[in-house]
C-alpha cells in the first residue's frame, strides 16, 4: 500500500500534517497517537476489546526508514486486541478501524518502544509511523471447539475473574434470531447456572470475565440449549443464541489451596451429589463441571492416614467413573478411556473401569482391547452377564473385520492378477508384431 515515497522525509513535516489531518484517537486526548486513514473500510462494526484480528503493517521512523514489515515476510499478523499484547498505539489504531481500513498512526514514545526502544532498530524515545490495514476480525473464542465467542463491549475493572463455586450477580440480555427472549438480574452460583435457566455458555464464560465487564456471547447450540430446546423461552432446538451479559458483582469460592484437606472431603459428597442430580437429568457438560471440582480438590493430595487416605481414593475413583460415564453419554471416547485409565491406575481390578473402557473401545472400533478389557471384567466378576454378552459381540465383530479383509484382498489380488495378464497379452501382442515385420 505505502511506500517510502508516500511519506514525507522531513521529520518536522511529519508531525505537523498528522496533526493538521488526523484524528488523536487516545483517550487523554494528548496526541499520543494520531490517526490518518488512507482507504477507508467497509461499513459496519468495528473490533471489541478482546477479538482476534488479523493485520497488516509497516513500521517506520521519521527519517522514513522501515524498521518493521509484515509485507515484507509476506506474512500477515493476528493478536487479540486490547488486551496488551501489542503497543498501545495498536491497541488504540485497531479498535478504531473497519475491516479493510488503511491507515496511518503517529505514535509519540509512550504509546510506542518508549524510552527503551528497541536494540539496532529504533532509537531511545523514538517517534514512530505505522502503516496498518485490517484484513479480518472475529470475536475471542473461549472454547476449542468454537462453541462460545465473546465480543467485549465494556472491559472489566480489574484482572481478577470468578472461579467455580463463586456467586456471581449479573443481567442478561438473551436473544435468539433477533429476538429478546431473556432479559433479567439473576444471581447463580458458577458451574451450576442450569439452576438459574443459564445456558450452559453463559456459566461457562463467567471465569473469563472481570466485574464490570459486559459482552457479548455467541452460544452454538451444544451451549444454549441444546437439542431440547428451552420451551419456556419459545426457543426450538439446536438454536444459536447471543446473549449480552454483564458481570455486576462476584464472590470467589475457595480455591483448593485455601481449603484443608479435611474441609475438601467434607464438600465432595455434596459437589457429587450436584453433579449426580445434573446426570439424572441429562446435563452432562454441567455434571462434569461438578465432578472435575471433586478430582482439581484432592487429586495431589495423599492424606496423613489410612482414613484420610481412603477416602480420598473413594472420591478420586468415584469423580473419574462418573466422569467416563458422562463421556460415554456424549460418545467422547477418548475421554472414557482417560478416565477410566485414572481409576485403574488405583485400583487396577475396578470392574465398572474396565467395563466403561471396554465399552468405549468398542464402539471405537477396537476390538480385540474391547474384549480383553471385557475378559478383565470376568476375571474380577465371573457372573458377570454383561461383559460374557459384550464378549460376543466382539468376537464377531473380529470375524466380520477378518472376513472383510479377506474379501478386500481378495478383490485386491483379483485386480493385481488381471492387470497382469492383460500386460502379458499386451507384451505378447507387440512380440507378434515385431516378429511378423
Amino acid at each position: 500500500m505505502t511506500t517510502d515515497q508516500d511519506l514525507p522525509l522531513d521529520s518536522q513535516a511529519i508531525p505537523a500534517r498528522f496533526v493538521s489531518k488526523g484524528i488523536d484517537i487516545t483517550t487523554k486526548k494528548d496526541q499520543g497517537v494520531m490517526k490518518v486513514v488512507k482507504r477507508k473500510g467497509q461499513d459496519g462494526d468495528r473490533p471489541m476489546i478482546g477479538d482476534k484480528v488479523t493485520v497488516h503493517y509497516t513500521g517506520k521512523l521519521l527519517t522514513g526508514q522501515t524498521f518493521d514489515s509484515s509485507r515484507e515476510r509476506k506474512e500477515s499478523f493476528s493478536f487479540n486486541v486490547g488486551k496488551g499484547q501489542v503497543l498501545k498505539a495498536w491497541d488504540m489504531g485497531v479498535l478504531s478501524m473497519q475491516r479493510g481500513e488503511v491507515c496511518l498512526l503517529l505514535c509519540k514514545p509512550e504509546y510506542a518502544y518508549g524510552c527503551a526502544g528497541n536494540p539496532d532498530k529504533i532509537p531511545s524515545n523514538s517517534v514512530v509511523i505505522f502503516e496498518m490495514e485490517l484484513l479480518n476480525f472475529e470475536g475471542e473464542l473461549l472454547t476449542d471447539d468454537r462453541g462460545i465467542m465473546r465480543r467485549i463491549k465494556v472491559k472489566g475493572d480489574s484482572f481478577i475473574s470468578p472461579n467455580d463455586g463463586a456467586s456471581v450477580q449479573v443481567h442478561l440480555e438473551g436473544r435468539c434470531d433477533g429476538q429478546l427472549f431473556d432479559s433479567r438480574d439473576v444471581s447463580f452460583t458458577v458451574g451450576e447456572g442450569e439452576d438459574s435457566g443459564i445456558p450452559l455458555g453463559v456459566d461457562r464464560a463467567m471465569d473469563k470475565m472481570q466485574k464490570g465487564e459486559c459482552c457479548v456471547l455467541h452460544l452454538q447450540p451444544k451451549y444454549g440449549f441444546g437439542a431440547e430446546g428451552r420451551p419456556e423461552f419459545k426457543i426450538g432446538p439446536d438454536k444459536e443464541l447471543e446473549y449480552e451479559v454483564t458481570l455486576k458483582d462476584f464472590q470467589r469460592a475457595k480455591e483448593s489451596w485455601e481449603m484443608d484437606l479435611n474441609e475438601k472431603l467434607d464438600l465432595a459428597p455434596g459437589v457429587k451429589h450436584k453433579g449426580n442430580q445434573y446426570f439424572k437429568d441429562g446435563h452432562f457438560y454441567q455434571a462434569i463441571v461438578q465432578y472435575h471440582r471433586i478430582i482439581s480438590w484432592l487429586e495431589m493430595e495423599c492424606g496423613s492416614g489410612i482414613e484420610q487416605h481412603k477416602r480420598i481414593k473413594e472420591c478420586l475413583v468415584m469423580a473419574h467413573l462418573n466422569l467416563a460415564m458422562c463421556f460415554l453419554k456424549l460418545k467422547e471416547f477418548s475421554q472414557v478411556i482417560d478416565n477410566c485409565n485414572k481409576v485403574i491406575e488405583i485400583d487396577e481390578t475396578n470392574e465398572k473401569a474396565l467395563y466403561r473402557r471396554g465399552e468405549a473401545r468398542l464402539l471405537r472400533n477396537e476390538f480385540s482391547l474391547a474384549m480383553a478389557d471385557f475378559q478383565r471384567v470376568l476375571q474380577v466378576s465371573p457372573q458377570n452377564r454383561a461383559a460374557r454378552s459384550q464378549i460376543s459381540i466382539c468376537q464377531s465383530k473380529i470375524k466380520e473385520h477378518d472376513e472383510l479383509d479377506k474379501r478386500t484382498y481378495a478383490n485386491m489380488f483379483q485386480k493385481f492378477a488381471e492387470r497382469d495378464a492383460k500386460l502379458l497379452d499386451l507384451g505378447k501382442s507387440k512380440l507378434e508384431k515385431m516378429r511378423s515385420v
